[in-house]
């Protein structure tokens, strides 16, 4: 390795007996610091061009969501779902991640990120690719999902389709159920422009004549409120055949005049503003944090807009009017052909019932010992027990911690909640727990983005009952998911512990893949019992055995362990890593890939979303392949797997961002029985190993689909998460 200063550094030639791959990838850190290999060929691997941009990866990923929605192996109503999720992944992308960039433009901070691009390049080039998407969406909307539901019988009626029993229902609805509820907003110096909700349904009106004040500002507001149902069902009685809608949006825009007696309506537009809902809790200390992040969870409603979505008629004079009240550019305005709050749409599904139309249903499997009524607490003394959901049941925590709570020999709980969902068991099993008298302790991380409220009535409910609620590090985002008991049997305190990839949200875990480690070994739970008392206590570094934790030792440890693997790649051994993530973006960690792969190692990532990395260039990262697997379930568990002459093997909460691995409390923890070791390895050679939910990175930033690329005809294979539903459930 090569410093751009005279001073003395660690060498790293790749042809070398004995290389420093440890100092060497630590350097990598240095901006400084460049890769020498064979021939003495310098190699700098902070080279922007080999990075992705994170933002424009992250776009790509919601790109691959949207192809689902064309992909018609999937059923018509799953393809709708892909569809909507497509809208939700956008909405929340502008509220934190284009609001993030945005905020260093206003601030006069921009920074280039390893890509070497400025937030004012991304955005350009993020508003193109926004544009296009959307017109895609709505092509894929209009032209491909509401036909074929329409030949389905679920129609969603435009206003030029309503006959006179229609038009008369409808009339009906909005002077009975629209009404009552609306308040229209005139434009003048005595009603100044309204603070509209972030993401709220609205219409802009162009209105002649003057009212019964003699006024006439020619402009009006009409909210939309958040209690009014985006898509209405026509009754049976109107319509008889199958399932019929009307969009909110469809009947206000029909009847707008009665808001304005005497008036005439030029113009009628729908719009929606979508606004920064990233919360900024300073880390300076607070008397009561909940009650501090209460008062910041309102102000999300109404932060800076970062985008404007109107319907595609809207004339300009409107559209300017509105790009001026929000303070955005014509860059930040997109039209739309149909509705402007798709995300709504979701509703459907608790409107119909068409199996048919859905994916099979499906029961997780359960391993016999862990069935309803068994000693959860025996099964696991017996033997680790491993589960991947959602093709195994996540029921069997949630069965264990109630078993806790009405255990006596329970004497302590400790739990981690980051998500959970609503009127959680867990919550319910905790306060139980406490009120009968065990010791429950609960670390419920606040900040859990677009939970925080329900996390803070979570704590209450617990406090409530009696538990000890922490809430986490200031500064450091509890994101570990970590369970550990404490229970007398005989003379002596057992531990047992659960670990797992994913959060305690039974929701999820019926539609995130997630592995789960149910463990009673002695020093895995004795690390998991430091960790608690390190967040809920105070005092200097600890040092588990065998759990590696953010953000004291993971990245060092990952490191350490990617240079291991260079190492043996050099010395003739064999070196492979396989890494399964959400999300790479560390620069130090990319960068100790490419130098692994220069070295030899053969390195296949499993990378759900955002990569910054780049495979397969020339004499850099030609030893690296990425995919990214899109399908039924939404791949969540993390994985790291380490060959070298003695495999190790980790699942972990953390991703390989630089959030996790430096500002969250995350936990890795090593899979130490064989069998479960070699389960997990063949579960990500599966992986590895699909061809039709697929997506291949290339070098120039692409993802290539490769269903698509093998051919049609040529592709019989059902998936890998058809196969481990086969498999598992």
């Amino acid at each position: 390795m090569k410093k751009s200063t005279a001073s003395p550094i660690p060498q790293y030639i790749a042809n070398t007996s004995k290389p420093l791959y440890a100092e060497a990838i630590e350097a990598l850190s240095d901006q400084r610091y460049s890769v020498t290999i064979e021939h003495h060929k310098d190699i700098d691997l902070t080279n922007n061009e080999y990075f992705e941009n994170r933002e424009l990866s992250y776009f790509k990923f919601n790109l691959r969501v949207l192809e689902q929605a064309k992909n018609e192996d999937h059923p018509l109503l799953e393809r709708l779902m892909f569809l909507l999720i497509f809208s939700s992944n956008l909405d929340e992308f502008f509220e934190i991640r284009v609001s993030g960039l945005k905020k260093q433009l206003g601030f006069g901070r921009q920074r280039p990120g390893p890509d070497g691009q400025y937030p004012e390049q991304t955005l350009k080039l993020l508003y193109e690719q926004v544009r296009i998407a959307l017109k895609e969406q709505y092509t894929i909307l209009n032209e491909d999902l509401f036909p074929s539901l329409a030949a389905e019988n679920i129609r969603f009626l435009a206003r030029h389709e309503w006959d006179e029993d229609l038009k008369a229902w409808t009339r009906d609805y909005f002077f009975n159920e629209i009404v009552p509820v609306v308040s229209p907003l005139g434009l003048d110096p005595a009603h100044p422009f309204p603070r509209l909700v972030n993401k709220s349904l609205n219409f802009i009106l162009s209105l002649d004549g003057k009212d019964a004040f003699g006024r006439d500002s020619g402009l009006a507001i009409v909210p939309a409120p958040r209690s009014l149902p985006r898509l209405i069902k026509i009754p049976k009685e109107i319509m008889p055949e199958g399932d019929n809608f009307v969009f909110l949006s469809s009947v206000i825009h029909a009847y707008v005049e009665e808001f304005f007696p005497g008036m005439s309506v030029m113009e009628c537009h729908q719009f929606r503003v979508t606004r920064n809902s990233d919360l900024e809790m300073s880390n300076v200390e607070v008397e009561d944090f909940a009650m501090a992040l209460k008062g910041e969870l309102h102000s999300r409603r109404f932060g800076a807009a970062t985008k404007l979505e109107v319907g595609e008629d809207c004339p300009e004079e409107l559209t300017s009017f509105l790009l001026d009240r929000f303070d955005l550019t014509q860059d930040e305005l997109f039209t739309l052909n149909g509705p402007v709050n798709l995300g709504r749409l979701m509703a459907l599904f608790g409107m119909i019932d068409r199996p048919d139309l859905h994916f099979p249903k499906f029961s997780p499997g359960l391993p016999k010992v862990l069935e309803e009524h068994n000693s959860i607490f025996a099964a696991v003394a017996r033997e680790d027990q491993l589960l991947l959901h959602p093709y195994e049941s996540f029921l069997p925590i949630i069965d264990w911690v109630k078993q806790a709570a009405k255990d006596p020999s329970v004497l302590s709980i400790k739990q981690t909640l980051y998500r959970t969902n609503e009127s959680s068991e867990l919550v319910q099993a905790l306060a139980e727990a406490a009120r009968f008298g065990t010791e429950v302790t609960v670390v419920i991380e606040l900040r859990a983005r677009f939970d925080e409220e329900e996390n803070i009535n979570f704590a209450s409910i617990l406090q409530e009952a009696g538990a000890v609620v922490v809430y986490g590090v200031m500064g450091f985002k509890t994101h570990a998911k970590m369970l550990l008991f404490v229970r007398r049997e005989g003379n002596t305190l057992k531990r047992y512990a659960h670990l797992g990839t994913g959060n305690y949200h039974r929701k999820n875990s019926l539609i995130y893949t997630d592995y789960s480690l149910l463990t009673a070994d002695e020093t895995v739970c004795a690390d998991v019992h430091k960790v608690f008392q390190q967040i809920t206590g105070m005092g200097k570094k600890i040092h588990p055995k065998l759990l590696i934790h953010a953000p004291f030792n993971l990245k060092k440890t990952l490191l350490r362990l990617i240079s291991e693997e260079a190492a043996a790649a050099n010395a003739g051994k064999p070196a492979r890593i396989i890494a399964k993530l959400n999300a790479l973006t560390d620069p130090d960690i990319i960068k100790a890939l490419y130098a692994a792969s220069i070295a030899g190692t053969k390195i296949e990532l499993i990378v759900r979303g955002i990569c910054c990395l780049k495979p397969g260039i020339e004499n850099i990262s030609e030893n690296i392949r990425v995919v990214s697997i899109v399908g039924r379930f939404l791949e969540h568990s993390r994985v790291y797997y380490f060959e070298n002459s003695q495999p190790q093997l980790y699942c972990s909460s953390a991703d390989w961002m630089e959030r996790n691995l430096s500002n969250r409390i995350e936990v890795c923890f090593p899979i130490l029985k064989k069998k479960h070791h070699n389960r997990i390895l063949s579960e990500l050679e599966m992986y590895l190993d699909d061809t039709t939910q697929s997506w291949q990175l290339d070098a120039e930033g692409k993802y290539i689909e490769l269903r698509h690329r093998q051919g049609e005809s040529e592709n019989n294979d059902p998936g890998v998460q058809q196969k481990l539903l086969e498999k598992l459930a």
